[in-house]
């Protein structure tokens, strides 16, 4: 089995840091990033800096990495404005997100559910004439901050609904609420066809990489990851950290499962990041070391 790892830590992983790395330096990571061997990478956010300042500043971010043949790279458009500034930054993906429940969706979007998922289809059917890849992510998946459980049977709906316009459907567990069996279960319910499933897993309840290998074992075949586990969400309360990358490659590579990116340079980068961003991350395997290493 090959599983392509998301890093989306310059995108979410730093929206919800105390501190504010200017462009030049979230341009450095994401190319730190590509040389470990990321072939994904969430780079930026076009979203008003005025709401989320530790995004300000993409198109300088675009301008400064240093583009890899065979690398993605992707930014987050919630609006056809942002859309437009992805366009002209020369992105390669559009990433769409929004969130299963309406609570959570009025804080987050100030839409509802409907008028998002009308949004994602009409930013879906532009980035298709761009020439442009079109991935959306339902939030709140697994359980909402706001309304607490989540139909599973809801998020299916909407999945089926938006598969057929994108080239990818990711499932969020944006709080850190899910188990196993309810990812398994969510993405076994959903019939999306020929397009990509993928996981967003947070781990602030400590069952972020259980919940990979079952989304795994359920047919997803992207998982998202933030280097150093940073990350989380400015609107959700309590909302901690994304699966760390290196602590999800180190998973994979044990069980087998290919991933193409080299564990101890990610793990530099991690320590790199560390130093950025002045106190320790939330992630493992960057301070633990690899097995290999430690034998050795």
């Amino acid at each position: 089995m090959t599983v392509t790892i998301c890093d989306v830590g310059p995108r979410d992983g730093l929206q919800n840091q105390p501190k504010t790395l200017p462009p030049g330096v979230r341009a450095e990571l994401v190319n730190r990033l590509a040389e470990a061997g990321l072939r994904r990478i969430e780079a930026v956010s076009f979203v008003n800096p005025k709401l989320v300042p530790q995004m300000a500043g993409a198109e300088e971010v675009v301008e400064r990495v240093e583009r890899r043949d065979g690398v993605v790279y992707a930014g987050l458009a919630l609006n056809e404005r942002g859309y437009d500034r992805l366009a002209a930054a020369g992105l390669d993906e559009v990433h769409f997100a929004f969130a299963a429940t309406e609570t959570f969706n009025r804080r987050n979007q100030n839409a509802s559910v409907e008028e998002s998922v009308t949004a994602a289809e009409r930013i879906a059917e532009r980035a298709a004439a761009d020439g442009v890849r079109a991935t959306v992510t339902i939030g709140v998946a697994f359980g909402c901050p706001f309304e607490g459980s989540v139909d599973p049977g809801r998020v299916a709906a909407l999945a089926e609904r938006l598969a057929p316009a994108v080239d990818e459907v990711v499932f969020a567990d944006t709080i850190g609420v899910a188990v196993p069996s309810q990812v398994r279960d969510v993405i076994d319910r959903a019939d999306l066809g020929e397009t990509t499933v993928g996981a967003h897993l947070h781990n602030s309840r400590n069952t972020g990489y259980a919940n990979a290998l079952a989304a795994l074992e359920a047919g997803a075949r992207v998982l998202d990851a933030s280097v150093g586990g940073i990350g989380g969400c400015p609107f959700a309360p309590r909302a901690t950290g994304n699966i760390g990358t290196e602590d999800l490659v180190y998973l994979l590579d044990g069980e087998g499962i290919e991933t193409g990116i080299d564990l101890e340079a990610l793990i530099g980068v991690a320590e790199w990041l560390e130093g950025v961003l002045e106190r320790p991350l939330e992630g493992y395997v960057y301070r633990a070391g690899t097995f290999a290493s430690l034998a050795g």
